[in-house]
């Protein structure tokens, strides 16, 4: 892939809760020139190209021979259809979380990917955390790992259960911590408040003896994003909302604390830089299709085994 010193001409196809801002960043990034949002809503459209001083269109088609690259940030349910066509027309693609909504999909997805020219990003926002980032001084080999994702009920995003919608970050951040083989999954989850799991929590354990228990819930009466991370010469604990952290070793008889040194950013601003740096560089993006198929992979096995017991319980029952 050669460098492009250009400007880079950029669309957002979605433009509701996140893909507005997809828009608000690439509307003041330096050398990208947001060329329109794509909604089939018109009226959301309108009001955001109006925001951004953009233009605003209702199908991709119309934006698909004037762009470089495209933002998605359309529901999961449509991320296989929508990227396939801008992938088979040779455009740069950032994809929300998840890469799709199922494993065939995504293998087909990194297949295509493989085979063309583009530089395609899996937008898991958390690798690009300050607090996440500044780990790489830290972290050595992690033994047990405890993460937990809460927040308030929101119909929005209901769509999917909490495995897709929120324990997708903290699975991708798991992976990339460990670097290892899965060796299980144990998995639970219940249905509170919508047709599909709203608290979740799983067991996952690797070859090399880490165990992580991640735990999420979207019907708590509180906000959280917290993950504590052990290894043999230290305890962290990073705070993703706060962006901050604070690592805790033995010296001598006593236990010595100091914060995680981290300088707090946008992760959004920093992933999107990050993927518009990779088309002029032509260099592999952070977060590749293939680490999105990977977590696609681990959050349906995850899927069965909550289905799984909900069938033993209603037999038992």
């Amino acid at each position: 892939m050669t460098e492009n010193k250009g400007s880079i001409r950029v669309a957002v196809v979605g433009v509701g809760h996140h893909g507005r801002h997809h828009a608000r960043i690439y509307s003041a990034m330096e050398g990208v020139e947001l060329v329109g949002v794509v909604d089939n809503n018109q009226d959301t459209a309108a009001a955001v190209a109006e925001e951004y001083n953009t233009k605003a269109f209702t199908n991709t088609a119309e934006v698909m021979g004037g762009i470089d690259a495209v933002s998605i940030a359309v529901p999961a349910v449509s991320h296989f259809d929508v990227a396939g066509e801008f992938i088979r027309s040779g455009i740069h693609v950032f994809m929300e979380k998840p890469i799709t909504e199922s494993s065939e999909q995504a293998a087909k997805l990194v297949e295509m990917v493989n085979e063309s020219e583009i530089v395609f990003q899996t937008g898991h926002i958390e690798r690009f955390n300050p607090a996440i980032k500044a780990l790489s001084s830290i972290l050595k080999r992690p033994q047990f790992i405890e993460s937990h994702r809460l927040c308030l009920y929101n119909p929005r995003g209901c769509d999917v259960g909490v495995v897709m919608d929120l324990m997708i970050h903290d699975l991708d951040i798991v992976l990339h911590l460990v670097k290892d083989k899965m060796k299980s999954i144990s998995a639970v989850g219940v249905n509170v408040l919508s047709p599909t799991e709203d608290i979740a929590n799983a067991r996952l354990e690797f070859e090399h003896g880490c165990i992580a228990n991640i735990t999420v819930s979207r019907v708590s009466k509180d906000n959280m994003r917290k993950i504590r991370i052990f290894q043999h010469d230290a305890y962290i604990s990073l705070n993703y909302r706060k962006q901050e952290g604070l690592v805790y070793r033995k010296v001598g008889e006593e236990i010595v604390m100091e914060p995680v040194p981290t300088e707090k950013s946008e992760p959004l601003k920093l992933q999107l830089e990050s993927f518009v740096d990779c088309i002029r560089t032509g260099s592999t993006p952070e977060v590749t299709a293939e680490d999105g198929k990977r977590v696609v992979d681990v959050a349906e096995e995850i899927l069965r085994d909550i289905d799984a017991r909900k069938k033993v319980q209603w037999v038992a029952t």
